[in-house]
């Protein structure tokens, strides 16, 4: 059993091989394109959060079982992680949905923290949800997007920052949405200084700890 259990997965490294394979001529082609230009690669990922309570394992006492009162309202946000999984940074964003015209502010935001200009290109990698990947969307200079293969939730860097930002909600009992923000939003904050928490959940064995540009041919 425990062998078994140590063996990887045969989908999973069929998927991130195949993102590898579309990640570094995308990569080639944004410094080709862009010679003077640093590239960086981030990713990207929404959770909603809000008034229905986050439940998670508590300890208790040998032979009983913890019992919470619950009070299940549904007022939501969606948090959107912003990452850089090999240096650890992140930017976050709170939204009051999810919508094609929403992305659009969030990624000229996002662009405009991460510091996208002619200087700095961002490959921005996202699942294929279908507000990503809608063919209006409207992309900010210098931000080029790589789409993960579809079905594949165990691929996002992203989808790791959850854990990391839900501990201040879970088990907690909200009065407003209002409150609910205050607190994720500290928490956001908090997280951007914790830089080798960050890279510890989200810097994946197959993610490119370096980008490398390929050189063309000296002058002589």
């Amino acid at each position: 059993m425990a062998e078994a259990a140590a063996t990887p997965c045969p989908g999973r490294c069929r998927a991130a091989s195949g993102v590898q394979r579309k990640l570094r001529p995308l990569v080639q082609a944004v410094a080709t394109a862009f010679p003077q230009a640093q590239v960086e690669l981030w990713a990207v990922d929404e959770q909603r959060i809000g008034l229905k309570p986050i439940l998670k394992k508590v300890w208790c006492f040998n032979g009983t079982r913890p019992i919470t009162p619950v009070l299940h309202r549904y007022a939501w946000r969606s948090l959107v992680g912003f990452v850089h999984p090999a240096a650890g940074r992140t930017l976050w964003q709170l939204a009051t949905s999810v919508s094609l015209p929403l992305l659009e502010v969030e990624l000229a935001a996002f662009a405009r923290a991460a510091g996208a200009s002619p200087t700095k290109q961002i490959v921005l990698v996202l699942d294929h949800a279908g507000w990503h990947a809608s063919p209006k969307l409207r992309v900010p200079e210098h931000v080029h997007l790589l789409f993960l293969p579809a079905f594949s939730p165990e691929l996002p860097p992203a989808e790791h920052l959850w854990p990391l930002s839900n501990t201040v909600l879970a088990n907690r009992h909200f009065a407003t949405i209002d409150e609910l923000e205050d607190v994720q939003a500290e928490r956001c904050v908090h997280l951007q200084r914790q830089l080798d928490l960050v890279r510890s959940a989200t810097l994946f064995h197959w993610w490119p700890r370096r980008l490398k540009k390929r050189q063309g041919p000296s002058k002589t």
